[in-house]
């Protein structure tokens, strides 16, 4: 049986909430289509609270924010990009190139190809957060992407330092200095001064995950990623103070993040709520963990882990922590998440930031249907064919003509039919079908 002691808001009280957003992203996205740079311009003084003439960063400006950048934090952020980058190879090195001879004569095969340009936003509105270039930038570099643009909100009035070292050092093409919907819809709309690209990524607070999901279809994006999702599976084998860290530790990312604990035991669920209190009174970002908390936050028991896991996958969480004595059994038993992080040694935060994995996953239960951003998602899997002799030709081209006949399609049994003539006699009428066998 499983028992709600703490429930977050209502899906009705979300769903009206995302109506609201949906409805003012159409809005500025409909403007910068008009508009160009004077919209995205005017969207950059009201929520940015800077309007650059040129969006642009100059290799002497990304130069001068560099030199800002202490020697042991420029070491730190090239750690994090060599774990990202050698994971990322790894992963590109299972994407494999296709030729095989099907039938006689027959050859199909596929190439993996990289996307031509990419737009990678990087938040940076509450938090500069300086590890979403390496999660972006990186992983499009190894994937082979020609054009990389990074984009990331300006920070007390002038470019992040640290973030722009890191695109810059990630290898990116060009930087912008713009934040939110105006960023991505620069990107993906192109404006007199930015051109567009043919794919956006990036993680991003409720109106930026609901540009990229207006603007799917006109350009390609890597998922909806929207606030943070943590989701704590626990037992007895831990306690009470490391639950609540873990939650609060992503609760802090946005006042909209949700954090639940799953658990088999009551007393770990009673005391970890009384102990996230204790820990709100002291955590520095209390005011944004506290309202995440309090809104979206949730504690469940369950009595098995059988019914643990199910619930996790309704779930289907952002990071899915699991702390209990077998961590391997949600690894085997789980299919819906973005990205586990199993047993107390790890934990999201090391994922968010440094340990190699990507931390761009899929937010809004979409871990039911896709995985994170990775180097495949900047590949595109691409088919091709050869028929190498006539009687191949023939052969396949006799099928074809009559399964065209049975969807009635007689210009495609034409293309067929010509080849029949052509490469293997004239058994079929000029304009005819090929006779049934």
């Amino acid at each position: 049986m499983i028992t709600h002691l703490k429930r977050g808001r209502s899906a009705a009280d979300v769903a009206e909430a995302d109506t609201q957003v949906r409805q003012t992203v159409e809005g500025i996205l409909a403007d910068i289509e008009k508009r160009g740079d004077e919209a995205v311009r005017e969207l950059a003084e009201k929520f940015d609270g800077d309007a650059r003439q040129e969006f642009r960063l100059t290799p002497d400006e990304i130069d001068t924010a560099i030199a800002k950048v202490s020697p042991n934090d420029i070491d730190d952020i090239r750690f994090a990009q060599a774990q990202v980058r050698n994971f990322s190879e790894k992963q590109k090195e299972c994407l494999k190139d296709l030729e095989v001879e099907t039938l006689p004569g027959v050859v199909l095969g596929h190439k993996n190809v990289p996307v031509n340009s990419v737009g990678c936003y990087v938040p940076g509105g509450k938090y500069p957060m300086v590890a979403s270039a390496h999660m972006s930038v990186v992983t499009a570099k190894v994937a082979g992407v020609k054009r990389i643009v990074a984009s990331a909100p300006p920070h007390e009035g002038e470019p992040h330092p640290a973030i722009v070292a890191a695109m810059h050092m990630a290898g990116a093409d060009e930087i912008l200095v713009l934040g939110g919907v105006q960023a991505v819809g620069a990107m993906a709309l192109g404006t007199q001064t930015v051109d567009p690209v043919d794919m956006l990524v990036g993680p991003g607070n409720m109106f930026v995950a609901e540009a990229k999901r207006q603007l799917f279809g006109r350009v390609g994006i890597d998922l909806f990623a929207g606030p943070t999702e943590t989701l704590v599976i626990a037992d007895d084998s831990v306690d009470a103070e490391i639950c609540a860290v873990d939650l609060l530790g992503q609760a802090e990312h946005g006042p909209t993040s949700p954090a639940a604990l799953l658990t088999n035991s009551k007393k770990l669920a009673e005391e970890t709520i009384a102990e996230v209190e204790r820990q709100l009174a002291i955590l520095p970002t209390a005011d944004i963990a506290r309202a995440a908390w309090t809104d979206y936050g949730s504690v469940t028991v369950c009595d098995t882990l059988e019914e643990m896991a199910e619930e996790a996958d309704r779930l289907a969480y952002e990071h899915v922590q699991v702390m209990t004595s077998d961590p391997d059994y949600f690894a085997e038993n789980m299919s819906n998440y973005g990205a586990l992080f199993l047993g107390p040694r790890t934990n999201v935060s090391y994922g968010d930031k440094v340990i190699g994995t990507n931390h761009t996953l899929p937010t809004k239960q979409a871990a039911r249907y896709t995985g994170g951003l990775w180097v495949g998602k900047f590949m595109k899997t691409c088919t091709y064919q050869k028929v190498l002799t006539d009687e191949a030709s023939a052969m396949i081209g006799s099928y074809c003509s009559r399964l065209c006949a049975i969807e009635g399609f007689s210009g495609h049994a034409e293309q067929a039919n010509i080849r029949v003539r052509r490469y293997g006699g004239s058994n079929v009428a000029p304009y005819g079908v090929v006779e049934k066998r």
